[in-house]
């Protein structure tokens, strides 16, 4: 929430605004948050302010592209199609992708040091390698898109090796300049958003890719099971989002502790959202084949109790719960009971539909669940505009 009156005015000791490179031009901001005082610059400033955002990606963008062209020099290659084993697609993607990764690494480690409430600051170390492969996966399948639609749109296409130069300059800088920008402008919506994608990308694949047309006359954990090839995505999808789904809880309830110190509610809602992370990425390390089918069928089970439980008692464990979301939960409570009701005692929906179904209602919920804890950690903070200057 912003305060839209006049700029205040700030003075501060010379020494202080050197120290920190501002003057009194530089657009600040005053913010009370969790009953902190914080002075510094507005946010798109302090994106702005980051002169390396772009010169990194250009640096690290021209170091590939030169030793990309000394080595089809080396390999006598002079002429370079679009796609194909050795071609601007491959190269792009490969490289881009470690390239990419390293700088998002980087940056993303580096922010952590930001004492002005920046997202990365609350992430522990065991977060880390979740955010920076899901992030990866991320920029491999955009590459992967991008490249395999210039295919398609210039099929056949062939160039010489500076034209090839210039074009993987192009894409590796800005795929980059995206990850280096990603690791510096993440928060909690992103991460959110982040999970979504990897669930919801993660299936679809699997869907797109089992190797079994009718997968659907079986149920949905079939995607999971050694009858499916490539089984593997849909698995690593499930553990995947878990990773992600311990990493955001981590950030919003260590946020939440400074504002309610010693909640039982908001300890017992952390314990129990991330029972339901663990269970989830247990689907998917057991999968529904024979040797596992007992685990398989223990976590799945224990996953549904788990969100019930949290469902019904949301309204005791989330503190200033609306009426509407109240009703939101209950709702989607009573819809995943007339599910489980018709398919284990009328035989309606299919298990496949059932499980489809049940997954949309829940994962649904969760969102929803996830975007209230956000806007309860925003609640409380007010922010004015200020002009800063150094006292004579």
């Amino acid at each position: 929430m912003t305060n839209n009156t006049r700029p205040t005015t700030i003075k501060l000791p010379a020494a202080v605004c050197t120290q920190l490179g501002i003057d009194g031009k530089t657009p600040m901001q005053m913010v009370v948050k969790n009953d902190k005082l914080i002075i510094q610059p507005r946010r798109t400033d302090r994106m702005t302010n980051r002169r390396l955002f772009l010169v990194w990606p250009l640096v690290v963008a021209l170091i590939s592209t030169i030793g990309t062209y000394i080595y089809w020099q080396l390999q006598g290659i002079h002429t370079i199609p679009l796609s194909g084993d050795v071609s601007v697609s491959s190269f792009v993607i490969g490289i881009g992708v470690v390239t990419g990764t390293l700088l998002f690494a980087g940056f993303f480690i580096k922010t952590r040091n930001d004492q002005s409430g920046r997202f990365s600051a609350r992430i522990y170390w065991r977060n880390l390698p979740a955010i920076i492969l899901s992030f990866t996966i991320m920029l491999g399948l955009g590459l992967l898109g991008i490249m395999w639609l210039f295919d398609v749109l210039f099929p056949g296409a062939t160039f010489d090796k500076f034209t090839a130069a210039l074009m993987f300059l192009l894409f590796t800088f800005i795929a980059d300049a995206f990850m280096v920008f990603a690791a510096i402008a993440i928060d909690a919506t992103t991460l959110m958003q982040l999970w979504t994608v990897v669930i919801i990308t993660g299936v679809v694949i699997a869907m797109a890719t089992n190797g079994t047309r009718r997968w659907w006359q079986h149920n949905l954990s079939f995607l999971g099971t050694d009858m499916s090839s490539n089984a593997w995505r849909f698995n690593f999808t499930l553990i995947m989002a878990a990773a992600l789904m311990i990493t955001l809880i981590d950030y919003i309830f260590v946020t939440l502790q400074e504002r309610h110190p010693r909640s039982w509610r908001l300890l017992t809602m952390r314990t129990i959202l991330s029972l339901i992370a663990v269970d989830v990425a247990l689907v998917g390390i057991f999968p529904n084949n024979k040797a596992s089918h007992w685990l398989h069928d223990q976590a799945a089970g224990m996953l549904v109790i788990l969100l019930l439980i949290l469902i019904v008692g949301v309204r005791w464990l989330l503190p200033e719960v609306s009426r509407e979301f109240l009703i939101t939960s209950y709702t989607i409570a009573v819809l995943l009971f007339i599910l489980n009701f018709g398919f284990r005692v009328l035989g309606y929906p299919s298990l496949t539909s059932f499980e489809i179904q049940a997954f949309m209602l829940a994962f649904g919920w969760l969102l929803l669940l996830f975007s209230r804890l956000q806007a309860l950690m925003a609640s409380g903070t007010v922010s004015w505009e200020v002009v800063v200057k150094a006292q004579q």
